[in-house]
């Protein structure tokens, strides 16, 4: 294949190296039955699911010199069935924690649920209207640690409340951590449900109040840092919406868009933006 010019999303060297061991193993696990290798390098693969997370371009749209759309979907699927996609993230994670001098798996954990418009595509069946945001589409919930890294990520319709949000994140919280999460903060959206259930999984939930007092927006300590994974997921626009047609997809394009931050943290790099002198004088 020929040299193309590289996209900002694109892996670097280095970042490709972290995740390479894992879709290398992978592909000799699958491999075609006629032995053809096929026409694409994985790398490609996952650089053209990079470009689409981050610029939030239809399937079709996929540019002419990134791997086609027939190709770069069967992976996505693929590795969103099989869990692959998780593995990848996961790897990276424990990194981003070793790297801060902390055990791989939280002791603490932050929850909380965004809900976002769903493109007319998503099914009605999956989708329902969020009466106190006055949002339809789907509720997407989080849980992440104290460095803002998700731990478990479910995604629901709009009209789905806070509270079974929040059990369905203490479940696979529990499932995901083995044991290592005993706190669980939560905001006020979410009840004495969740509260009484995370005690039945050994995770003491609170239950953060908003000080009266305080005016506008004020960081709540320690629970801030959900709001900010939030905040950096919506700059992969495929994020701002969501446009796909099972929940799996969506819960994937979150685990793809913290492996796409992960791998810039832990190379020391950061996608250029308009703000970057040397991109506002090009």
């Amino acid at each position: 294949m020929s040299e193309r010019k590289p996209y900002p999303s694109d892996l670097s060297d280095e970042q490709w190296s972290l995740i390479e061991p894992v879709i290398t193993a992978w592909k000799a696990r699958h491999r075609s039955v006629s032995g053809h290798r096929g026409n694409y390098s994985m790398r490609e693969i996952v650089n053209a699911i990079l470009y689409q997370g981050r610029t939030g371009c239809q399937w079709a749209y996929l540019p002419h010199d990134l791997p086609q759309k027939s190709a770069t979907y069967y992976y996505f699927a693929a590795w969103r069935d099989d869990g692959t996609d998780r593995i990848v993230h996961e790897l990276l994670r424990c990194q981003v924690r070793e790297g801060d001098r902390r055990l791989e798996d939280p002791t603490l954990v932050v929850l909380d649920t965004q809900s976002v418009h769903a493109a007319a595509g998503a099914p009605a069946s999956t989708t329902g209207n969020d009466p106190a945001k006055r949002v339809p589409g789907r509720k997407r919930g989080l849980a992440v640690d104290v460095l803002g890294l998700v731990i478990a990520v479910t995604v629901l319709a709009a009209n789905t409340h806070d509270n079974a949000a929040g059990i369905d994140l203490l479940d696979r919280v529990a499932d995901h951590a083995g044991g290592t999460v005993t706190k669980a903060l939560v905001d006020q959206g979410f009840k004495n449900e969740v509260v009484t259930h995370g005690a039945q999984l050994g995770i003491d939930v609170e239950i953060v109040a908003r000080n009266p007092q305080d005016k506008g927006f004020v960081p709540q300590p320690k629970r801030w840092r959900v709001e900010q994974t939030y905040g950096i997921l919506i700059l992969h626009r495929r994020l701002v919406r969501d446009y796909e047609h099972r929940p799996m997809s969506s819960a994937s394009r979150v685990y793809w868009a913290m492996t796409h931050v992960m791998v810039r943290r832990l190379t020391d790099t950061t996608t250029p933006t308009w703000r970057d002198p040397r991109v506002a004088a090009a």
